[in-house]
């Protein structure tokens, strides 16, 4: 019985520890608990705030006006598309200072992993930013290689692929290039930009040349007998030079003889 009652003594007694343990670590979490909370009201607000002033700044900038200007809006309906750049750039802003807010509190909360996380997630973020600019970039100077071809090209078969197929090599050389920003398998992406880009080449040469076998031939030919005009040019001259010579290194005599053969 005294043995009964020693255990039920040790159990409570031990109870009673990590209760007032427990108690002791809630106690003490609390501050950081209310201080993490405040951190993230504060921080939504600000937020909010910075996504309502550039919103507010970009609208008064008129930054959609002047990327319809720039041929931007066009490239973006064009590829199916439809956002508002305004509005993308003001809520990247809010979700970049949440992101921000989030790994404070965290780091208040003594949650080391999440901060960590975080951390890496705002340092991501840039990268992000500068993919979507490049692939925006490319989309605008696709277009501006396609028009720039079909104004080159003029009436010429074959002027319309030409310009399909250069805004899609420009518009594939962006997609690869904000993949490389976002660190993609580089190696892999940069491997298969290379086997697609000279599979690309190679097809368009083969289809042009093909296509246009008497253009070339007809080309070839106006090249080889101008080099052959060329060429005789030169050495009639170079006959012409070397006869001169010869008629300077006569003597008086022989220069009167060879003008008068009669005398």
């Amino acid at each position: 019985m005294d043995l009964l009652d020693s255990n039920i003594v040790n159990t409570t007694e031990t109870f009673a520890q990590r209760l007032q343990q427990s108690l002791s670590q809630l106690w003490e979490f609390i501050p950081a608990l209310l201080g993490a909370a405040a951190v993230l009201v504060l921080g939504y607000l600000l937020a909010k705030l910075v996504q309502k002033g550039a919103s507010k700044l970009l609208r008064r900038t008129r930054l959609n006006d002047v990327l319809r200007r720039g041929g931007v809006m066009q490239a973006l309906d064009r590829s199916g598309t439809h956002v508002n750049p305004a509005r993308v750039i003001a809520n990247l802003l809010f979700w970049f200072v949440m992101f921000t807010v989030v790994l404070v509190a965290a780091n208040a909360l003594g949650l080391d992993s999440l901060g960590q996380v975080l951390s890496e997630l705002v340092s991501y973020i840039p990268s992000v930013i500068a993919a979507i600019v490049i692939v925006i970039l490319g989309l605008v100077l696709g277009d501006f290689v396609a028009g720039l071809i079909l104004a080159s090209t003029g009436t010429l078969h074959g002027g319309p692929t030409l310009a399909r197929a250069g805004k899609g090599g420009v518009i594939l050389l962006a997609v690869f290039m904000s993949l490389q920003e976002l660190g993609v398998a580089t190696d892999i992406v940069t491997t298969a930009f290379a086997i697609i880009f000279g599979a690309i080449a190679l097809a368009l040469a083969l289809s042009f040349g093909l296509g246009n076998r008497e253009l070339a031939g007809e080309v070839t030919r106006a090249w080889y007998e101008s080099y052959k005009a060329e060429r005789e040019a030169i050495e009639q001259g170079s006959k012409r030079e070397d006869v001169a010579d010869g008629l300077e290194d006569m003597p008086p005599d022989a220069k009167a003889s060879s003008a008068n053969p009669a005398a």
